[in-house]
């Protein structure tokens, strides 16, 4: 059964890695919409077609694949980083109402998943109705985690350490929650795959934003490549250990 299985196990490096796709997502977002000048409709529609292929081979693979399941993962939260900017700057809905909308829109999407399979599971997932639901609440939580970080730096005025040490912050209540208490394992991995989003695009922030904006003024295409480099090696990592597993 497990050979079956289609999405990561929560482990450590999952975070981690889930951390610096967020943070690539931010840097390929601006690198896209911003370095390049596509703006922002045109990078959502690139985008978009570059997801919505990436997602359709990952549904048809019959078994896990790290390779993949990331590079599903780096879209959602690319797209994330369009949607956000697309809502706000292009639609002018403001980040506050942004943020509203992508929380109804998962909230949404999380009620339909439970009405219809009885029960919200994150691994292991073996069906594609559920890797559906399971995809477009990802989207939607990275969305709303782009949204509400960037409501925390333009509307609230945090720079990019402090927005850092208060998404770390709640990042770090969840992880007590989940060891102290009893509360739902589920709605505890949706709080933190939302928060880990802020987290991370703050540092893509930090690397890419110019040293008089609080950044360290690297640019968006060496801070890809940095954060490509780095996020491709940690995969390269954890697939050499699932097919050690799955052969040992």
């Amino acid at each position: 059964m497990e050979r079956l299985n289609k999405v990561a196990q929560i482990t450590l490096f999952f975070w981690i890695i889930k951390i610096l796709a967020t943070t690539l997502g931010e840097t390929l977002g601006d690198l896209l919409s911003m370095t390049l000048n596509l703006g922002y409709t045109i990078s959502l529609i690139a985008i978009s077609i570059i997801f919505l292929i990436s997602l359709f081979a990952q549904l048809k693979a019959k078994r896990f694949n790290p390779f993949l399941y990331w590079l599903v993962i780096i879209g959602t939260t690319t797209l994330g980083t369009e949607i956000s900017d697309f809502m706000d700057r292009t639609l002018g809905l403001g980040y506050a109402i942004g943020s509203l909308i992508l929380f109804s829109a998962l909230a949404i999407t999380l009620l339909i998943w439970y009405l219809k399979e009885n029960k919200l599971i994150i691994y292991p997932i073996q069906s594609v109705r559920v890797e559906t639901f399971y995809w477009i609440a990802i989207l939607f939580s990275n969305s709303l985690g782009t949204a509400f970080g960037d409501f925390l730096s333009d509307d609230i005025g945090l720079n990019y350490l402090y927005g850092a040490v208060a998404t770390g912050g709640i990042i770090a209540l969840v992880v007590l929650v989940h060891y102290l208490t009893k509360v739902n394992q589920i709605v505890l991995f949706w709080v933190a795959f939302i928060f880990t989003r802020p987290f991370g695009a703050t540092f893509g922030d930090l690397l890419t934003k110019p040293i008089s904006k609080g950044g360290l003024g690297l640019g968006t295409i060496p801070a890809t490549f940095i954060t490509v480099v780095l996020l491709g090696l940690l995969v390269f990592f954890t697939r050499r250990n699932h097919l050690k597993n799955i052969t040992g």
